[in-house]
């Protein structure tokens, strides 16, 4: 019996067979990803390459057939779909996992067995998502779904914003069940476009977007289009519950596809500052270039940090995890946004080329809104983590264990997913632990033992940041977590957004410190990076940080040192093609 391939393999097989980005011979490399991007099409023969490597069954639950047993490798094997073209990897593929996870979250056997079928043989599945109230009109239209005469639902309305509305047959719908506002408004169907009279579902039409735009967003319109009770997912009205739990997984890829992005557009930038020009110079002698190159090398270290715990979670903390999902979906792709700013600076009037080789960085740039979805995604995020920081106030900070540590062991297996168990509240704060734990492990570790020099500094800002989680503490210790008006303030929302940055700087110290015990990457277990990107941290959040005094050799601050090295592996990586996050994997 031959051994089926395992995660590393399986990803490294997919980047090979994508190809080198800067190969122009190469049918898939940049000059045909933007000449598609500029006609508004998907790249010649890019679905074909990921028919032949089965993409579609990593998206399918392998109790079903299919590879998908751990979220933290999904989440990377998205990541050279969208180094190179977001709407290959949301079109071709992550659509329709975000369309079968509430599928796999309540359907039954048959519903699971029918989605699991459809993509093992290549098919597609679309969702019709329900109206967002933050939401751009472009999306907010819907689908209604009321008992039918002869039995059965009657589904009228439609949806404008469908990813390949038109070529897939399977289609999940999200559809007012009952005219009263509320929780229980909304159910989710699961439909068979094959088994549906042909004249009761029409195709509007295809509509262009700003960002993505090879990728298929058509309308469905339906009109009085009769459907089995067996349709529903879960039972009727279970909508909103069942579009929560599903984000529980989908907001864990979030910081995955957004770091694969800005890892091309990084790329690009490093290789026009590191150019020469006619008398030896280059971009790279500028301060402030280097700084960019370091700061967004570093925020990338960080998204895939968020990105790791979010996944894992999902395995190891079930009850738990729910804030630390809403948290990296929140945070990643700001932090995305305002590296993608800075760079642009550097690469000035080149930040608006749609071709040659700098043309990769507008295109991203133009995708990374549609991917991390926007402000309403971004409202939702803030809106699931606020209730619960005055509990954590109360009962979690400071008073439980913390996380357990294969939560920061990227290349530990994991227990399988255990759907049912998923919370969408969580009832203690592990990670926030783990940021109190690392705190009092370095206060207490000899700083004296050989290649502990930089840890001062680490310690430092540890304790700077447990400090922060202390006055979180405080704040929301004197909310009552009935009193919603008072929770929704803006004051509020501006501290449940320290509180992201505080969980950011505890998914950092875990993931290092893991590091330290199992060094698999000399890089990873240096804390000169983890020193570099607390300090970072710390300046967007204006923790008052002690005057740092220059190394014994007089030539700077702890800080510059750790920057200087963090620069030193960004470079090294741009020339020796590894990936910019947590794995250094090999590009093809």
């Amino acid at each position: 019996m031959t051994t089926p391939p395992g995660p590393q393999e399986r990803i490294d097989a997919l980047e090979a067979a994508l190809g080198p980005l800067d190969d122009p011979a190469n049918p898939l490399g940049a000059a045909a990803l933007l000449a598609a991007d500029a006609a508004g099409e998907p790249v010649s023969g890019a679905e074909r390459v990921l028919d032949v490597f089965g993409l579609n069954a990593e998206f399918v639950p392998a109790e079903l057939g299919g590879r998908l047993w751990r979220m933290d490798v999904l989440g990377r094997l998205l990541r050279p779909l969208f180094r190179r073209d977001a709407s290959l990897g949301f079109g071709y593929g992550l659509s329709c996992f975000f369309a079968a996870v509430p599928v796999w979250t309540a359907g039954s056997a048959a519903q699971r067995r029918f989605v699991a079928r459809l993509l093992l043989d290549g098919g597609r599945v679309a969702v019709a998502r329900h109206e967002v109230a933050h939401g751009n009109d472009f999306v907010r239209d819907e689908l209604t779904a009321r008992p039918a005469a002869g039995g059965g639902l009657s589904v009228s309305g439609g949806k404008t914003a469908i990813a390949n509305a038109a070529r897939s047959r399977g289609l999940v719908v999200f559809a007012r069940t009952a005219d009263a506002q509320g929780g229980r408004s909304h159910s989710v169907l699961l439909l068979d476009r094959a088994a549906l009279p042909a004249d009761r579902i029409t195709d509007t039409g295809r509509h262009s977007t700003t960002g993505m735009r090879g990728a298929e967003f058509g309308g469905l319109a339906f009109t009085d289009c009769t459907v089995p009770d067996s349709a529903v997912l879960g039972r009727v009205g279970d909508g909103y519950e069942l579009s929560l739990r599903s984000s529980l997984l989908i907001r864990g890829l979030i910081p995955s596809i957004v770091l694969a992005g800005v890892d091309t557009a990084l790329r690009t930038v490093a290789a026009f500052a590191t150019r020469r020009r006619a008398d030896g110079r280059s971009s790279l002698d500028v301060r402030h270039v280097r700084d960019v190159l370091t700061g967004a090398f570093l925020d990338l270290l960080l998204i895939d940090c968020l990105a790791l715990v979010a996944t894992r979670a999902l395995h190891l903390l079930p009850h738990q995890m729910s804030v630390y999902a809403a948290s990296a979906a929140y945070l990643a792709p700001r932090l995305a946004a305002e590296t993608m700013d800075e760079m642009a600076a550097v690469l000035g009037e080149e930040s608006f080329a749609v071709s040659g080789t700098y043309g990769m960085f507008q295109k991203q740039l133009r995708d990374l809104p549609v991917t991390s979805l926007g402000h309403a995604g971004s409202a939702g995020r803030q809106v699931s983590i606020l209730p619960q920081l005055p509990h954590f106030a109360r009962h979690a900070w400071f008073a439980e264990r913390e996380a357990p540590a294969a939560l920061f062991r990227p290349h530990e297996d994991l227990p399988p997913l255990d759907l049912p168990r998923l919370s969408l509240l969580s009832g203690s704060d592990p990670l926030a632990a783990t940021l109190v734990a690392c705190t009092a492990w370095l206060e207490s570790a000899d700083l004296t033992v050989p290649g502990r020099e930089d840890w001062p500094l680490l310690r430092t800002l540890a304790r700077a940041f447990t400090g922060e989680l202390s006055e979180l503490a405080k704040a929301f210790g004197e909310v009552d977590p009935g009193d919603r008006a008072t929770l929704a303030s803006p004051h509020n929302f501006a501290l449940a957004d320290r509180y992201t940055l505080v969980l950011a700087a505890a998914a950092c110290l875990g993931t290092w410190r893991a590091q330290t015990s199992a060094p698999a990457d000399a890089f990873l277990a240096d804390p000169a990076w983890a020193s570099a990107v607390l300090h970072r941290l710390a300046r967007r959040l204006g923790l008052p940080l002690p005057d740092l005094p220059r190394d014994q050799a007089g030539r700077g601050s702890p800080v510059a040192a750790c920057e200087q090295r963090v620069l030193a592996e960004a470079l090294d990586r741009l020339h020796g093609r590894r990936s910019y996050d947590l794995y250094g994997s090999a590009l093809a």
